[in-house]
């Protein structure tokens, strides 16, 4: 991964520290932005994905931004369904 650049991690069903291990092989790798996204019920998870990684693994990790928002998609019977989503910005204290 080329320095500079930055990667997203889109929370789903999996264990919180499986997005914690891919947000440090990340920043491992070169990434110097790493935007944590969710939408719906799994927006809790990836505000303790970043809780964890800021807590006991990357000190210097800062949070540049959060945006919410919201998508409307296609529900089961047609119909609209606004679902809530969340974009957290991270990157290393010292990076650009």
């Amino acid at each position: 991964m080329a320095i500079n650049s930055t990667a997203e991690i889109y929370i789903g069903k999996k264990a919180v520290m499986s997005y914690v291990l891919a947000c440090l092989t990340l920043f491992h790798d070169g990434a110097s932005e790493v935007v944590v996204k969710a939408r719906g019920r799994s927006i809790s998870k990836a505000v303790d994905v970043v809780r964890i990684l800021r807590e006991n693994f990357i000190r210097n990790i800062k949070i540049r931004g959060i945006e919410i928002g919201t998508e409307v998609i296609a529900g089961r019977n047609g119909r609209p369904l606004s679902i809530s989503t969340i974009s957290i910005r991270l990157v290393k204290e010292g990076s650009t």
